[in-house]
């Protein structure tokens, strides 16, 4: 495949000489900037000093992972379990004609803006988020990221691509927001897993493949382990790297463990099943099938993703044949669209896809979708984003205004797969938000002014974006995210914002006519005591209009049963809530859910009505419980960050928790962690609010906070030999101190507390490890009550190293073979013969360098042949801190 982040840059010349692996976009010339660079966030969004991230993962780390190991990792799982779709209803589709099983899978990126930046949430309005779960059945993650331990200064924004002298995961986890707004919407996640002659190093497939003594393959168990632990669904198994034949049988088996233990494998069309080689079909056919279903191991992948080259005679060869194995090609094949590259200028027309009756023979995929925003020239202006969200809603629908209409020749991925929907039960509750926002409201009032991006908080999406009908013009739909928003110039609505959250959905234009405005696709059942409420804004004058909720009941989807809104033509100089009692309709089942925008009897010239939430009730209280055991766990003031945990209930009675100190809404999640940046308070309330399925919200659980009686200043440094020097400025010096630091890495635990007179200014800990692992160190007053500890954050020493071992070389004569050190901590390898240093070349062609680099030495120059038979041949290992170790391979 390829389009890995870290060689994500699209080149202006691409040779169309392979497949996925040709899609590989490379970065223009050193220090040049272009639309689809990866550079860091700056200013208040720059990346907080202790900010959790993801890291790849090579096969080494793999085997040896271990939570307890990575400090960010609780931070960093999803918890939002994958919610099932209602079953499917062809009278309230768009399209009727469309069959409901065509899979969609979106193979694109999934975090934030450079390498080091795969955050679940950050304080950035142009970070970019995907919108269009209705029409998606699998998402996978599109990237590459640094593996644990890279030092972030080793990225280098502004030297060539070739100059990222650090090593990226064959391993890649998905983002855990996503995951969570995935699972929230019945998507699956998945992660990705790459291997290709250059863009990985020296890593290669085979070391997946090893057996223990009872044949299992540990690197696939710790890859299902993995997949659990951070809560998603499986991997896309995006092999460019040629097989050995006799490896492929072994293959298969590593594929079905990881199906057998639960896991969603998709395989991409790259491989020979005879001969293993590199070889794309473009087709289903003989040659790539037996990696989905195999003759003698059964199935071993669940679908394919087809490279590009089809045309109509493939993808109708490719439907019967996957129907001769027994397979739905709906599910299992996946024809493969290249949006990154091509983007609304596709060579390859989707409509080859369908069949003599007009429907889809295979499923679709699609890489880097994402290219709506990466490859936009001002993706990171925040006033440019309503351009990303028009090329996003054409890129889905066909129309960047949502029309029926398409522009141009690509006719949107709608037009061939039905919108999905997870919306059901007795409950429902949106606020409309997407996700993002330049401030956050409150019930309606301001609450922070501060932008932010957090795919955490996005309601179900609107299931159409727009279906919207009128006898003549209909009105407009945008999404309003308050005064700081730029919209589309065919806007000119006045901008009002959110009423919870960050974003509204507002209706304006010229009204003239019945605008009947479909949003959700349900099945909701109505009770004896349910109750549809709408929070509303109408700035525009009084009127004769009438808003009126739009029910499509199960029972009779071709009629439209309106239920009014009095008083709904008022100006409502602010929010205002209205409810409609459904008690009439107890036992239906509400099949589409929207709004009639009733026109009065005169045209009425700029009309505005935004809509701030709606929810449905089923007339029991199902008001969440006051959250329990909400504490701080860090509170860092010298980088003004917090860490927060509490207990979590269970999805069903909570879909979010929201973080405020006092009135000022910090952000939301479903977790029991959370991470603030940009946190300055010396004092306040932190309050925690769960928010039910319908909307309600609990009594906020609270704890309180006050610097002014802490230490302040508190500053620590660890020393070589084994101390670590806390110094600090005391307020209350009558008072004595206790200074506790503690390994944040729980697989090798370390604390230690002192107390100090409270007249003292620094204290130095003895015994603490040189291990290079992170530390927390707090100094608290002892005031006879819970005080606030302060907190600092930072890295012990590190002079620990282990040598590289003997029996990691494979020797032939005068042939050596050097493998990857296991180790969790190295950088270079330097092999010196008689003190010579041997040369190793680099991928992509980046020249040779006088000793092995980690991820960067290709496979080939890992077998060096001495000059002498009788040389001495010694390994000198180092590590990021610059400890280094002598290993003797040969000679005295």
């Amino acid at each position: 495949m390829a389009r890995q982040r870290d060689t994500t840059r699209r080149a202006s010349v691409r040779a169309r000489t392979g497949a996925l692996a040709a899609a590989l976009a490379l970065t223009l010339g050193a220090g040049t900037a272009v639309a689809s660079d990866t550079l860091p966030w700056t200013g208040e969004s720059a990346v907080g000093a202790n900010q959790p991230y993801q890291h790849g993962y090579s096969s080494t780390d793999l085997l040896r992972w271990n939570p307890a190991d990575d400090t960010d990792a609780e931070l960093l799982r999803a918890k939002v379990p994958l919610q099932t779709r209602i079953a499917p209803d062809a009278t309230t589709q768009r399209n009727p004609a469309l069959p409901a099983d065509t899979q969609q899978l979106t193979l694109a990126g999934d975090y934030g803006n450079a390498f080091f930046e795969s955050h679940p949430y950050t304080n950035e309005f142009s970070q970019y988020l995907f919108n269009y779960w209705q029409y998606s059945d699998v998402y996978a993650s599109w990237h590459g990221m640094p593996t644990e331990g890279v030092p972030v200064n080793y990225y280098d924004p502004n030297l060539d691509w070739k100059e990222k002298w650090f090593e990226f995961g064959a391993v890649n986890l998905p983002n855990p927001g996503y995951t969570n707004a995935a699972h929230a919407n019945g998507v699956r996640s998945l992660g990705c897993i790459f291997f290709s002659p250059n863009d990985r190093g020296d890593q290669t497939y085979s070391e997946l493949l090893v057996r223990d003594t009872a044949g299992n393959f540990p690197a696939a168990a710790k890859l299902v382990e993995v997949a659990k632990y951070y809560g998603f669904d499986g991997y896309f198994f995006n092999q460019e790297d040629a097989v050995a034949a006799a490896d492929i049988p072994t293959f298969k088996r590593f594929l079905k463990q990881l199906r057998d233990g639960g896991l969603y494998v998709q395989w991409y069309d790259s491989i020979d099943n005879a001969t293993g080689r590199v070889s794309y079909q473009n087709e289903f056919n003989s040659v790539n099938a037996p990696f989905v279903r195999d003759k003698a191991e059964g199935d071993v992948s669940d679908s394919v993703f087809l490279n590009y080259w089809w045309d109509k005679s493939k993808l109708t060869r490719s439907k019967t044949y996957a129907e001769s194995l027994g397979l739905n090609p709906r599910k299992s094949v996946f024809a493969g669209v290249e949006a990154g590259m091509y983007q609304f200028d596709q060579p390859y027309n989707l409509d080859n896809n369908l069949g003599t009756d007009g429907a889809p023979m295979n499923a679709i995929a699609t890489l880097g979708a994402d290219f709506v925003s990466s490859d936009y020239a001002n993706k990171t202006d925040d006033k440019a984003q309503s351009a990303v969200f028009d090329r996003e809603r054409r890129w889905w629908t066909g129309s960047s205004q949502g029309s029926t209409t398409p522009e141009g020749s690509w006719k949107g991925i709608s037009k061939y797969v039905a919108e999905r929907s997870v919306i059901k039960g007795g409950t429902f509750a949106t606020s409309f938000n997407t996700g993002h926002g330049l401030s956050t409201w409150s019930d309606g009032k301001l609450s922070n002014d501060a932008e932010w991006g957090n795919i955490n908080l996005q309601d179900i999406p609107v299931t159409w974006q727009w279906w919207i009908d009128a006898a003549s013009s209909p009105l407009k739909a945008d999404f309003d995210y308050g005064p700081k928003y730029t919209p589309a110039g065919r806007f000119s609505y006045q901008k009002i914002g959110a009423y919870n959250g960050g974003s509204s959905l507002v209706l304006s234009g010229r009204l003239d006519s019945d605008n009947t405005v479909r949003l959700y696709k349900t099945d909701l059942s109505v009770k004896a005591g349910s109750s549809l409420s709408l929070t509303y804004n109408k700035p525009s004058a009084d009127d004769d209009s009438q808003l009126r909720l739009a029910l499509v009941l199960a029972s009779d989807p071709s009629k439209v049963v309106q239920v009014p809104l009095s008083g709904s033509g008022k100006r409502t100089d602010g929010w205002t809530t209205v409810s409609a009692d459904l008690s009439k309709y107890a036992g239906e089942h509400i099949a589409s859910l929207g709004l009639v925008v009733a026109a009065g009897a005169q045209p009425i010239e700029n009309y505005q009505v935004n809509l701030g939430a709606l929810a449905l009730h089923d007339g029991v209280d199902r008001t969440p419980a006051k959250p329990e055991k909400l504490r701080i766990d860090q509170l860092l003031p010298n980088s003004d960050e917090l860490f927060l945990s509490w207990q979590r209930s269970d999805y069903d009675t909570v879909r979010r928790y929201d973080v405020y100190l006092d009135d000022t809404y910090l952000g939301g999640i479903y977790d029991d962690v959370y991470y603030v940046k940009r946190f300055t308070a010396t004092s306040g309330t932190i309050k925690l609010v769960a928010v039910g399925p319908d909307g309600s919200r609990s009594k906020p659980a609270t704890v309180s906070f006050d610097l002014s009686s802490a230490p302040a200043d508190v500053t620590a440094k660890a020393s070589s030999d084994g101390t670590l020097k806390a110094t600090w400025s005391p307020r209350q010096t009558g008072r004595p101190l206790t200074v506790e630091v503690r390994s944040l890495d729980t697989a090798n635990p370390f604390t230690k507390k002192v107390t100090v007179p409270g007249q003292q200014t620094s204290t130095t800990l003895t015994g603490v490890p040189v291990s290079g692992d992170e530390y927390l160190l707090t100094a608290e007053t002892e005031n006879g009550t819970d005080g606030t500890a302060t907190g600092v954050r930072g890295t012990f020493a590190d002079t620990e190293i282990s040598p590289y071992p003997a029996t990691a070389v494979k020797i032939s004569g005068n042939t050596f073979t050097f493998s990857r050190p296991t180790l969790p901590d190295w950088h270079t390898l330097t092999v010196l013969e008689d003190g010579q240093p041997k040369s190793f070349a680099t991928t992509y062609g980046s020249g040779s360098k006088p000793y092995i680099v980690r991820g960067r030495t290709t496979r080939p120059a890992m077998t060096v042949t001495m000059a002498g038979s009788t040389s001495k041949v010694v390994a000198v290992l180092e590590d990021y801190a610059g400890n280094k170790v002598t290993t003797v391979l040969r000679g005295n």
